[in-house]
């Protein structure tokens, strides 16, 4: 399965572009699903299914599907029930049900998925979420201390403290579960990330942020959709001064993303219907470019240190920041924030120093002698 996952700055047209690319995978005789919170016009094309996202719908089902499981439990406490037309959905109901959907995504029989993701800032919050949620409920609760259920009151007993209950540990594990399947479809390598901006100078610093937190998410960037691109034969003349801003980030764009640049045209009206959308031109998502590498260098013998390269496209110097805690390492870049766990033969060595060159940060370990091999 082949997923686009698509974002950009708010009112970009992302919906749109979404929309499009969708409907060329599905005329080019591929299964296709997009996933969408929003409505689109697709019209009925033989191949393509639109999956439009309900979120409240979702946690009214999933809270009425909690309160009838603790039924007993609340009517020994006395409490009132709630009703399925009182509830609203709370914050971050949305994010939850796109990650639902990016698991069922994941089972099902489709050639080409593509996701209408929230703009730029939520969608790179979307995407590491995941990997945070597991991380915290192993921290909180890890597997390997849940005790045999007969042992649980004597282990109690003798720590002085009451044991977790196991229902505390198979939620945690239920949840693991759900979140492992949507971050195997994030991870997937046939997974990339398409970019959708207007040019201009708002446009470039955000397409130059995403691609940061893209990045340090482990995550490639295979195209950027410079969308709503004003002909140059434009008769207006106050659209001059547009026309020659989208002309400089276009160049831009192409110096930095070469072939991944796709100027989609602007249509004068907003696009509506599968004749508008054909009209854009958007292609199908093509065969993923390869997977991202943080490789670990070695240059023991002329530097004595392992240098690990993690590219980050984008970075500004000033805005990064790094934290050695155990085996893990806490990269910061500007507003995004990821924690990575060492490879093995980094866990031995301590933190030398670090380096921006060339949009890779490169990390200095040298060997600490308590815990390196030892060679005669």
């Amino acid at each position: 399965m082949r997923t686009l996952l698509v974002t950009g700055p708010g009112g970009s047209g992302r919906t749109t572009v979404a929309a499009a690319t969708a409907l060329s995978a599905a005329r080019e005789g591929r299964r296709a699903l997009l996933i969408t919170a929003d409505r689109v016009d697709t019209g009925e094309e033989q191949g393509l299914t639109v999956q439009r996202l309900t979120p409240g719908e979702e946690f009214r089902d999933d809270l009425l599907a909690l309160q009838n499981r603790a039924a007993s439990a609340l009517d020994l406490l006395g409490a009132g029930r709630l009703e399925g037309e009182e509830l609203t959905p709370l914050p971050g109901s949305d994010e939850l049900a796109l990650l639902r959907a990016l698991r069922d995504a994941g089972q099902a029989a489709y050639d080409t998925v593509v996701v209408d993701l929230p703009p730029a800032p939520r969608a790179l919050s979307l995407l590491a979420l995941p990997e945070q949620l597991r991380r915290y409920l192993r921290r909180l609760l890890p597997p390997e201390r849940q005790a045999a259920r007969a042992l649980r009151p004597m282990l109690g007993r003798i720590a002085g403290v009451p044991m977790p209950a196991s229902w505390l540990y198979e939620t945690a594990d239920r949840w693991d579960t759900e979140l492992a399947a949507a971050q195997a479809v994030i991870e997937d390598p046939r997974t990339t990330v398409r970019l959708v901006a207007e040019p201009g100078p708002a446009g470039a610093d955000a397409v130059r942020a995403a691609a940061t937190g893209l990045a340090l998410q482990g995550l490639r960037t295979d195209a950027v959709h410079a969308n709503r691109v004003l002909p140059d034969d434009t008769p207006d003349t106050w659209l001059a001064e547009l026309i020659a801003q989208q002309r400089k980030t276009l160049a831009e764009w192409e110096e930095t993303y070469g072939d991944g640049l796709l100027p989609l045209p602007h249509l004068g009206r907003d696009a509506r219907g599968a004749d508008d959308l054909a009209a854009l031109g958007v292609p199908a998502p093509a065969a993923a470019p390869e997977a991202v590498r943080w490789p670990v260098v070695d240059a023991l013998a002329d530097d004595g240190v392992l240098i690990w390269h993690i590219p980050l496209p984008g970075a500004v110097r000033e805005e990064l920041g790094l934290i050695r805690r155990g085996d893990e390492l806490v990269v910061t870049a500007g507003p995004f924030r990821r924690m990575v766990t060492l490879p093995s033969a980094l866990r031995r060595c301590t933190v030398e120093g670090a380096g921006l060159r060339e949009g890779e940060l490169r990390v200095r370990f040298a060997p600490d002698p308590d815990l390196w091999p030892r060679t005669r």
